[in-house]
């Protein structure tokens, strides 16, 4: 009998055994930007298709741009649509970052759309997802189900109220909570640490922890990332691409005299 193939993506395996993972959010579409954060330590990248100017185009080059690196590419696709979500796992990415689930129709929506039938509604293409990951169409597909992660955003009021019936859902792989959207929602846009918007984010981390779903965020600063660490954050977004060259800048001028 033949050796089943290994599976690409390590992280799935990682979060259940509640090792923290590193990442950032790629919103500029260059290949040499990602080189760089791939080559820095980093264990996962988003690909911004829902805010920055990043197309299909560009999204394959910066994918392809992790070869080489454990670094796993992930992207972020701008609605919970099965058809906006398809291209970028066929060109390479190991998963799905869906904005604004809100229920567990959305959910089941999400993890649909990410698997092959029967588990899912996924359609077959994947013409240069084994290129990227330098394996055979056969040995793509046999793992392509348990490779890919399906990462939903918890990121408005409405999805903390039904945060329970979200996380029942079955085959979320990582929940992960948005503070800025969450504060817009609750018209208090800009203020992530009001402490509305910090009872909402700690209701919404008690239910995914409750769950069992592994739980990312938002951290910023060396400091916050070990605290959420200790509540059980096993997804750390570092920030975006823009934000690192911003504090990296800044941090260079630190101690100066100008």
């Amino acid at each position: 009998m033949p050796d089943t193939p290994t599976p690409l993506n390590r992280l799935r395996k990682e979060w259940r055994e509640g090792r923290p993972t590193f990442g950032a959010i790629a919103t500029i579409p260059s290949i040499q930007t990602v080189q760089i954060m791939a080559r820095s330590g980093l264990d996962w990248i988003i690909v911004d298709l829902e805010h920055g100017p990043i197309d299909l185009n560009a999204a394959h080059a910066m994918i392809t741009a992790t070869s080489g690196t454990p670094c796993v590419p992930f992207a972020r696709i701008a609605s919970n649509e099965p058809w906006l979500a398809k291209a970028p796992m066929d060109i390479g990415a190991l998963g799905i970052n869906f904005p604004m689930i809100l229920n567990r129709t959305d959910a089941e929506k999400a993890v649909r759309a990410l698997r092959y039938p029967p588990r899912g509604e996924r359609l077959w293409g994947p013409f240069h997802a084994p290129f990227r990951w330098g394996v055979s169409m056969a040995d793509y597909m046999a793992t392509a189900d348990d490779d890919m992660i399906c990462m939903i955003t918890i990121e408005h009021v409405e999805a903390v109220k039904n945060i329970d019936e979200i996380m029942a859902t079955p085959g979320i792989d990582i929940a992960v909570i948005g503070p800025g959207d969450l504060a817009t929602s609750i018209q208090k846009r800009g203020l992530v640490d009001d402490p509305e918007v910090m009872l909402l984010i700690a209701r919404a981390e008690e239910g995914i922890l409750k769950s069992g779903v592994p739980i990312g965020g938002v951290a910023p600063s060396a400091e916050q990332a070990n605290a959420m660490i200790a509540r059980g954050y096993v997804a750390l977004a570092l920030g975006f691409d823009w934000s690192l060259f911003q504090r990296g800048i800044a941090a260079s001028f630190a101690g100066i005299k100008r």
